[in-house]
């Protein structure tokens, strides 16, 4: 009987099949390093390269458009009803004089800062907004939420009286209120929009980030 090369008949043990080598990488290309995770890891390795774990919890957009809303609807009552009641009258004092209540049309940016600007004042509230929008989208921090909601609302604020108050469209003159001796008159979008702007800083600054993660401290020098 006539065998060709390669059949059981004839096969040399001590000749390597090619088809082994072949089932070899198969079986070794299936392992954890072709990209799977290995059990009980929650991490993925794929060609060197470790996926981060994506935050946990709830977004916080509803947390953000609460404070908005609110600091948004405080400052807008506040600001008619001294309209209504105080404009054109004496002022009325809180703490002596060094608080009092007197409304005063303020053309420029928060405590009557470059009054000749209104319009870049308005398009710089616009674009804060806009930033403001796009972080909301990956915000899991419950803080951040607070700190944005407070930027968002105060903005929202004055940029309705920019776009509906005297003298016309983007060039409104903003209700300020809130006279303090020695310093400025403000209304209560300029206090939100400060207090999220210093919320903002201690975020940062404990290393803070919007979607709930937290910066890596550089290693001190020496240790």
């Amino acid at each position: 009987m006539i065998s060709t090369q390669g059949s059981p008949q004839t096969r040399d043990e001590a000749v390597p099949n090619p088809a082994d080598g072949v089932e070899v990488a198969v079986a070794e290309s299936s392992g954890p390093a072709g990209g799977e995770s290995a059990p009980g890891g929650d991490t993925a390795v794929a060609g060197g390269a470790t996926a981060v774990e994506k935050p946990k919890g709830p977004r916080r957009i509803g947390v953000l458009l609460v404070v908005a809303v609110l600091a948004f609807l405080i400052d807008l009552a506040s600001k008619l009803l001294v309209v209504a009641k105080l404009e054109n009258h004496a002022a009325i004092k809180v703490v002596g004089d060094v608080v009092t209540l007197q409304v005063i049309r303020n053309s420029g940016a928060a405590f009557g800062m470059g009054q000749a600007l209104t319009v870049v004042f308005t398009m710089i509230a616009s674009a804060v907004i806009v930033v403001i929008w796009r972080i909301a989208r990956r915000l899991y921090s419950l803080p951040w939420a607070i700190a944005l909601g407070l930027l968002l609302g105060g903005a929202l604020g004055n940029l309705t009286d920019r776009l509906f108050r005297a003298p016309g469209v983007f060039r409104g003159h903003v209700v300020d209120f809130i006279s303090v001796q020695h310093f400025a008159v403000f209304n209560l979008a300029d206090s939100a929009i400060v207090c999220g702007g210093i919320l903002v800083v201690l975020l940062s600054f404990r290393g803070s980030n919007p979607d709930g993660t937290v910066h890596q401290q550089a290693e001190k020098s020496g240790k």
